[in-house]
């Protein structure tokens, strides 16, 4: 073999184990999942009327779903829990625990309805 087929395979095999690896559902089921929340979010932060700046409004902080979830409240809906539920579903699915990722997006989507 040449040393610039080497070389390209060499790269080839470099490049393969970077590539971040794919979880399956689990991933798209968080990705649909968090989505659906912000959407929600979103509008459930419309549907109150104006409310004083916050001190980070006025730092020119742009606003996260969490930002809006906390400072909004939600009607009673605790949005917060759908996010930390959304976090540890990340984190099941990076570990490969499909069951409690499932089972905390699950938790989350309950939190929508």
């Amino acid at each position: 073999m040449t040393s610039i087929a080497k070389c390209r395979v060499a790269l080839l095999v470099l490049l393969s184990a970077t590539m971040p690896a794919h979880a399956g559902t689990c991933t798209d089921d968080i990705a649909q999942t968090q989505a659906q929340l912000d959407l929600v979010i979103e509008k459930d932060a419309g549907s109150h009327g104006w409310k004083p700046e916050s001190l980070s409004a006025l730092r020119s902080r742009q606003p996260t779903p969490r930002s809006l979830a906390e400072a909004e409240g939600g009607n009673g809906v605790d949005f917060t829990d759908a996010l930390d539920s959304l976090d540890r579903a990340r984190t099941a699915n990076r570990t490969g625990d499909v069951a409690a990722c499932s089972r905390e997006i699950a938790h989350a989507r309950t939190v929508l309805r």
